[in-house]
C-alpha cells in the first residue's frame, strides 16, 4: 500500500492506493496552513492532518506508518524539511519528498508537453520532453486571488468568496469576474513557454491543467485562447498531484 500527503495552499489531502496503485480511500479538507509551497501553521497542518489520518484509519481498519509528500518547483530545502516534519509528527514516516509536478506526471505519464499545476496560491509550470522535466517555474496568483477578486467585486468576506467560486450554480455568473485572472494564469504560463522556446529552440505543444483551482468551468479554454496552446483538464484535477506522491511512496508496507 502506498500514502500521500498534500499540503496545498487551499486543501490538505490524504490518499492511499493499493499495491496497483489503484485509489482505496482518501480524504481532503480545506485548510490555510500553507502559503506558496511554505508551512505557514505547523501546528494547525499537524492537527489537521492528524485528525484526517485517524479517521482515515478507522475506515480502512489499519494504522497508517508512512507517507510520500512533495513541494512546488523552486522551494528552498528548508521549507522541503517543514513538509516532511509536518507528516512525522502525526505518525508517519516521510518516505519521500517529490517535486509536485513529477508527482502529477506519475499518473498523466505526459511525454512532451507542460504540466500546469495552478494551486491556491501558485501557479507552477513543468515542460518535459521525453517523460523528463527539462524546465520548471512558480510564481504567484491561483485559487486564492480567484477569491480575492471575487470578495472585492461582490462586496463580501473572503469566507463567504470561497464558497460561491466552488458554487456550481454561481460559477456562470462570476466567470466574468475572475476571468482576468485566469488569463493572469495563462500569461504566466505563456511567458515561461517563451522563455523555455528561446532557450530551447523547442515548443509546447500541449497544456494539462492541475490542482484545485482548475475545477471552475472553462479555465482550460481561457488558457487556450490565450497562449494558442492545446489545454486540458484531467477528471478530479485536485488529487492527480496527491495520488501521484502517494505512487512516490517507496514503503511496501503499512
Amino acid at each position: 500500500m502506498h500514502v500521500g500527503v498534500d499540503l496545498g495552499t487551499a486543501y490538505l489531502v490524504l490518499v492511499v492506493l493499493d499495491q496497483n496503485h489503484q485509489p482505496i480511500i482518501g480524504e481532503y479538507q480545506f485548510a490555510e496552513v500553507v502559503r506558496d509551497g511554505l508551512v505557514v501553521d505547523f501546528i494547525g497542518a499537524v492537527d489537521r492532518l492528524r485528525e484526517m489520518k485517524q479517521r482515515v484509519e478507522h475506515r480502512l481498519g489499519r494504522e497508517l506508518t508512512h507517507a510520500a509528500s512533495g513541494y512546488p518547483p523552486g522551494v528552498p530545502e528548508v521549507e522541503r524539511r517543514a513538509t516532511a516534519n509536518v507528516v512525522e509528527a502525526v505518525g508517519m514516516h516521510c518516505t519521500n519528498l517529490v517535486d509536485e509536478p513529477s508527482a502529477a506526471n506519475a499518473l498523466i505519464k505526459m511525454q512532451n508537453g507542460a504540466i500546469v499545476d495552478v494551486g491556491g496560491g501558485t501557479t507552477g509550470i513543468s515542460i518535459l520532453q521525453d517523460g523528463e522535466v527539462v524546465y520548471t517555474a512558480d510564481e504567484a496568483t491561483g485559487g486564492t486571488h480567484f477569491s480575492l477578486v471575487i470578495a472585492g467585486a461582490q462586496d463580501i468576506s473572503f469566507e463567504e468568496a470561497e464558497a460561491l467560486k466552488i458554487d456550481p450554480a454561481e460559477q456562470e455568473r462570476i466567470f466574468p469576474t475572475i476571468r482576468p485572472v485566469m488569463e493572469k494564469v495563462a500569461s504566466i504560463v505563456a511567458r515561461h513557454i517563451s522563455i523555455y522556446r528561446e532557450e530551447s529552440g523547442k515548443t509546447v505543444e500541449q497544456l494539462i491543467l492541475v490542482g484545485g483551482t482548475t475545477q471552475f468551468p472553462r479555465i482550460a479554454d481561457v488558457v487556450e485562447q490565450y497562449t494558442g496552446v492545446p489545454t486540458s483538464v484531467p477528471e478530479r484535477p485536485l488529487f492527480v498531484t496527491p495520488l501521484g506522491f502517494a505512487m512516490h511512496d517507496v514503503t511496501e508496507e503499512i
